[in-house]
């Protein structure tokens, strides 16, 4: 039996979709036709629900999946926080991003199962709701990246802490290039932990909700995933894995360009001019903030991250890149410094620095 908690009659007018199927808490993102991007609401919504279930022992797992065939969830409101920024409505700025770290951290922590359903495009803040997850699922339709740097910020919503988890250095691959990735990289890359076709989805959740919830409810979990596990074959990062490690070893974003030059090869070339495109202040502040997150907790690393969106908020380079991109679609912004050689390494460390008392995050 399923009960609606929403109050709505009208499903498509509400963001979120929460329901409980037997003992399975379930999570849809609703808004397909803008790819179920996450603004402040939901981000509200689904912290609230989430601590009444942590409290319902009824409630022996969680689910959350995106409404529609095309996402799991394209990445935060980037147009409503524009628009904010457009009649300097600080305050909204800050409530994001403090309320959406709060909530990334909320669900690493969470004391019960939570299984992301990763079907379609999951970027930027909708990878801040699944990949914190104990289990991570990806189908065949699963597209997965972090692109801030191509919008001039960098890659949030811990990216500071899972991406220098991947193996070598494929986590500063993908968070500088913002290169998007399919089912089987994200499990080579431990993005992942589970691959299944999309058409056993249902197959997966009606196990969860007819299961015998008597032992461990982790490892009952892992059973049944693993029962539905579809593999995906070899991924293309493993492929690529030697050049990637080779070029990305540098000590700075000008040593990367300088490797990827001297590589002389299809991928160096092609990889080249993806980061040419990109902000340079973005890519220097994003490759010290993966840099610092190797040796640091996901606290640690929201706390930073925190630092690091109240200031680029405030700099020309996000919103130049939003226009570019989400407003105009032009595709052609004009970054505040040409290249990476004329970002001044004092200008990027003042991101890092601490904000006042009051103002920091203090996960």
């Amino acid at each position: 039996m399923s009960t609606v908690s929403n109050t709505s009659d009208n499903t498509a007018e509400t963001p979120i979709l929460f329901s409980q199927d037997g003992p399975v808490g379930r999570i849809v993102l609703n808004r397909p036709k803008a790819l179920n991007a996450l603004d402040l609401v939901m981000v509200d919504m689904m912290m609230a629900q989430l601590k009444s279930w942590e409290q319902d022992e009824t409630v022996k797992v969680v689910v959350v999946e995106g409404a529609g065939e095309k996402a799991f969830c394209a990445g935060g409101d980037i147009r409503g926080l524009y628009d904010a920024r457009q009649v300097d409505n600080d305050e909204m700025l800050d409530a994001f991003y403090r309320r959406e770290y709060h909530l990334n951290h909320y669900i690493a922590t969470y004391p019960k199962p939570y299984i992301a359903l990763m079907d379609g495009i999951t970027m930027g803040g909708g990878v801040g709701v699944s990949v914190h997850g104990r289990f991570r699922v990806v189908t065949e339709r699963t597209l997965f990246a972090m692109p801030e740097t191509g919008i001039g910020f960098f890659p949030d919503v811990g990216g500071g802490y899972f991406l220098p988890r991947c193996p070598g250095k494929i986590g500063m691959y993908l968070g500088l290039t913002g290169a998007r990735v399919k089912a089987a990289d994200c499990l080579y890359a431990g993005l992942a932990t589970h691959g299944a076709e999309s058409t056993k989805l249902d197959a997966i959740k009606n196990a969860l909700a007819n299961t015998t919830w008597d032992g461990d409810d982790f490892a009952i979990v892992e059973d049944i995933l693993n029962k539905h596990e579809t593999p995906f074959g070899s991924a293309l990062l493993s492929e690529i894995r030697s050049e990637i490690d080779h070029c990305f070893a540098g000590d700075s974003v000008a040593a990367i360009f300088e490797s990827l030059q001297d590589a002389n090869s299809a991928f160096g070339t092609e990889t080249l001019e993806t980061l040419s495109g990109k902000s340079p202040t973005a890519l220097c502040v994003s490759f010290e903030q993966i840099l610092q997150g190797a040796d640091m907790s996901l606290a640690e690393v929201l706390n930073m991250e925190y630092r690091l969106a109240q200031r680029m908020v405030c700099k020309p380079d996000l919103f130049e890149g939003v226009r570019a991109v989400i407003i105009d679609k032009d595709h052609a912004p004009k970054w505040q410094h040409g290249d990476v050689g004329q970002v001044d390494p004092r200008e990027v460390a003042e991101y890092f620095e601490m904000l006042p008392e009051d103002k920091e995050l203090n996960l």
